[in-house]
């Protein structure tokens, strides 16, 4: 068991299709991760890679005082952008940590220790995400969330309440455990509810994200600047934020 710490945690699930990358990722490929774990190891940052596909040796090469490996039975009844949520609660109600970051773990990497920053440490109630550059309601995320439309009680109204209000990313999510545990039940609710039978082509998780995030912490919300770059933007040389996100 990890003593009492902050922590990030990241997720790799493969042998399952990844409709991010529109292929099938393979197992034992620790490239896809290896610049969000130097990042942890720079920083002196603790991780906690989930995962269904490292090999001991893979394991044993890279595990270190930064990161730990830790095996999940994956269940493909939810994809894999869903399935990390449930593997992130499961994980934090057995753990003694402090605070946690979730982050994607391909795409993103961390620049500074967001958990010695006087704006985490200040607002120990906040939520912090990444976002990016467009609004809640933009041709993406009507099609995205349609499944979700027809199904939540009030995500209508929800969309024409925050249409014009930036859109939320998920690929950076942090703060207090016990803030973090909140949402995560939040967040797996909506899921184990209302997207096991989602036959669309989207994963629901940004559609699922931006409304618990906006109906239930909206007050105590933090995104964009100083939490993540511009998405998408690939802003190698920035040093002012907590995270880069592409």
């Amino acid at each position: 068991m990890l003593p009492k710490k902050n922590v990030e945690l990241a997720c790799q699930i493969s042998g399952v299709y990844d409709v991010n990358r529109n292929k099938t990722l393979q197992h034992d490929d620790f490239s896809l991760v290896k610049e969000w774990a130097d990042s942890l190891k720079k920083l002196d940052l603790n991780g906690v890679l989930f995962h269904n596909g490292f090999s001991d040796s893979t394991i044993a090469k890279y595990q270190n005082a930064h990161l730990k490996f830790e095996k999940v039975n994956y269940d493909s009844s939810f994809n894999p952008n869903v399935f990390r949520y449930i593997a992130y609660k499961n994980y934090l109600e057995q753990e003694n940590i402090s605070g946690v970051f979730l982050t994607d773990v391909s795409d993103v990497v961390a620049i500074k220790d967001p958990f010695i920053q006087p704006l985490f440490i200040n607002n120990s109630q906040a939520i912090f995400c990444g976002d990016e550059p467009k609004p809640l309601m933009n041709d993406w995320m009507i099609e995205h969330s349609a499944h979700f439309r027809g199904s939540i009680p009030g995500f209508a109204s929800y969309e024409e309440k925050f249409k014009n209000a930036s859109l939320l990313n998920c690929g950076i999510i942090g703060g207090n455990a016990k803030v973090m545990l909140e949402f995560l039940g939040h967040i797996c609710d909506i899921h184990q509810n209302y997207n096991q039978n989602n036959t669309s082509a989207f994963t629901g998780d940004m559609g699922a994200f931006n409304f618990i995030m906006r109906t239930h912490f909206n007050s105590r919300l933090m995104h964009g600047f100083p939490v993540n770059t511009a998405f998408k933007a690939y802003e190698l040389e920035r040093k002012d934020c907590w995270f880069r996100h592409k």
